[in-house]
């Protein structure tokens, strides 16, 4: 077998992308077994969009698979943009008996940022053929593309529906309702489509690459027969990939004081501040690790105040409706979040509601006259002035919460590639799957 890697030939501005490149290098390679399209780390600063990397596993001769792929790239890449430096690796050999190297690579490059010259050295050790151009970056993610199926065993897949070239960069004809019907159709098995309560087709992009849309989910057939149910302008070609998307790949269960920015993570804690909305909607609330927020509710309000044993979690505006789940948390719930470091924050993906408060402390209530009881001084209890009863502290009444426990998650306008939807099996826990 001969492992094709390809990455960073699209442009933000300029359009073009991976995917259509590997479907060109496959249609002239022989015997091509899978197209993988691989996410790598989704907080890599100079990424292009979606930072996806490419592999093709063929059956054919090495130097004919180099000599297509590098006419491809220099063909199709979005050259015009400083920032696109598209990068080729070619190596012998079954995809899955790569190197163990090349494996750790392949699956740090979703958790970690690698350096060029991480990848110049494991090409040199392993005598991988390779060629680049501008800074050589893109090698990074072709590397990581060949190592991919070693590396990870979870998979999905999506089959992409191409434009006819000279529609490239033009307004999109997807007829809307044709989307929604084949989403329906398909759902649960094919996820991520559309976004019903925001109205929009997250399967359709809006930049100027040539994918019409792009449908995923974890059957194969099911992925080509919603494509194949959409109506719109014509389609030049359509390729399935295997992929993993949709699958947290890129999460690491970590505590708190371990997290780093650049990396996602699964985490535990216990809410420690109300929620606050912001600024231009976004939500935030403090978690802190299990142990140091013991007293966060207790009549003086704790304070985990150590060093690391505290985090700031945000839901920004664009995940819509998830916003309104974080706002109904409260000082004491035991939650998992999961979700990208940046800046000390942690942008939430996806929440646990492990344990929910179930009661509030109030002042008491005279038993006698049934009204308000007032302080009789510090640590002194409350007392009722005019009946002299008295209570040690606060009453404990029932909280009436909107929220139930289980997974909660961002709805699919606002998901990233790699992050796994709750209706996909494998959660520890109730799910509240979003549509």
């Amino acid at each position: 077998m001969t492992v094709v890697g390809l990455d960073d030939t699209d442009s933000r501005e300029l359009g073009m992308c991976t995917t259509y490149v590997a479907t060109r290098v496959a249609e002239r390679l022989a015997n091509v077994k899978r197209l993988l399209l691989v996410r790598l780390n989704p907080a890599v600063p100079y990424k292009t969009r979606g930072n996806a990397a490419l592999a093709i596993h063929a059956d054919c001769d090495s130097d004919v698979a180099f000599d297509v792929a590098r006419e491809e790239l220099e063909s199709l890449s979005a050259d015009g943009d400083e920032a696109t430096n598209p990068g080729l690796v070619v190596a012998d050999g079954d995809a899955a008996a790569v190197p163990a190297d090349v494996r750790t690579f392949a699956r740090d490059a979703l958790w970690e940022h690698h350096e060029i010259a991480d990848a110049e050295a494991l090409l040199e050790r392993h005598g991988y053929r390779s060629w680049h151009v501008g800074d050589g970056r893109g090698r990074i993610g072709a590397l990581a593309a060949v190592g991919a199926w070693r590396a990870f065993d979870d998979w999905t897949y999506e089959c992409i529906s191409y434009r006819e070239p000279d529609r490239w960069g033009t307004p999109r004809d997807v007829d809307a309702e044709s989307v929604f019907a084949a989403a329906e159709w398909g759902y649960p098995t094919v996820w991520d489509t559309v976004d019903r309560d925001e109205d929009e087709l997250v399967c359709v992009p809006h930049t100027p690459c040539p994918i019409l849309y792009g449908i995923r989910g974890d059957d194969p057939d099911a992925v080509r027969d919603v494509a194949e149910r959409i109506e719109g302008e014509p389609v030049d070609r359509h390729q399935l990939f295997v992929t993993n998307q949709g699958t947290d790949a890129h999460l690491r269960d970590a505590t708190i004081a371990d997290v780093r920015d650049g990396g996602a993570y699964r985490l535990e804690g216990t809410v420690v501040s109300e929620p606050e909305t912001r600024r231009g909607g976004h939500v935030f609330f403090t978690l802190a690790a299990e142990g140091s927020a013991s007293n966060a509710s207790s009549d003086a309000g704790g304070d985990a105040s150590a060093n690391g044993d505290r985090l700031e979690c945000v839901a920004f505006e664009p995940t819509k409706r998830f916003r309104d789940r974080v706002r109904t948390l409260r000082v004491g719930d035991r939650l998992t979040v999961c979700g990208e470091i940046s800046d000390g924050t942690c942008k939430l993906e996806k929440v646990a509601v492990r344990e929910l408060v179930r009661t509030e402390r109030v002042t008491p209530v005279c038993p006698d006259c049934g009204r308000t009881m007032e302080s009789a001084g510090r640590n002194q209890g409350y007392r009722c002035r005019d009946c002299k009863t008295h209570a040690d502290g606060k009453a404990a009444v029932a909280l009436e919460r909107d929220l139930e426990e289980g997974w909660y998650e961002v709805p699919p306008c606002a998901r990233r590639h790699v992050a796994k939807p709750l209706v996909r099996d494998g959660f520890d826990g109730p799910t509240h799957p979003e549509r």
